[in-house]
């Protein structure tokens, strides 16, 4: 069973980056609430907890504290870039190796199939998130949100189930997650078209 840890980056009294009319805050919770709804409906041996489920303000340490004391085994922090740049890129703690490198890999491309950002690349850095967390933690910055292109993707419903959609296929491939059978039969009286059962 995958006991994950989806982390909407800031909240409450912190916005996170701000830019082209967009917080930080509301758009990771968007991309949240999203990953779990999807996994919820679509995949089996998942048990998910948020870290927040709404605009609550949330220290660093409550975030990392209640993952280890829960028992999860995989920590998604999702968060908006700012500074300039542009594209996707995501992080995992320096020198952590297999599996979270290879849980990271799997994050990456999918996100990247799906979502039409620039590959800024997969990287490593020393954030509080991914160094006090006792099992695999990735971190994902979704787009630029003071850049006009990234940002302008970013207002788009459509968008942001990209974006999470990737980030689901990336998870159910790192923790090969079974699909749940969620088939919908339809009865086909004579006459009817397909146009009228979609």
């Amino acid at each position: 069973m995958l006991r994950l840890v989806l982390d909407p980056g800031h909240g409450g009294i912190d916005p996170g980056a701000q830019g082209n009319g967009l917080q930080e805050k509301n758009l990771t919770l968007q991309i949240a609430n999203r990953i779990k709804d999807i996994l919820n409906h679509n995949y089996d041996n998942v048990s998910i907890r948020m870290s927040r489920t709404g605009d609550q303000t949330v220290s660093l340490s409550e975030r990392t504290s209640a993952a280890n004391e829960w028992g999860a085994n995989f920590f998604l922090s999702i968060h908006i870039n700012a500074g300039g740049g542009t594209g996707y890129e995501d992080y995992v703690y320096p020198g952590v190796g297999f599996p979270t490198t290879s849980y990271q890999n799997n994050i990456h491309s999918e996100i990247l199939k799906l979502a039409d950002f620039k590959d800024r690349g997969k990287k490593q850095t020393n954030f509080h998130i991914l160094r006090e967390t006792n099992f695999p933690a990735v971190l994902t910055e979704n787009g630029f949100i003071d850049n006009n292109n990234d940002a302008a993707k970013l207002k788009l419903s459509t968008y942001i189930e990209k974006l999470a959609r990737g980030h689901v296929n990336g998870i159910a491939k790192s923790f090969k997650l079974p699909k749940k059978n969620t088939a919908v039969y339809h009865s086909v009286v004579s006459g009817d078209t397909v146009y009228s059962l979609s």
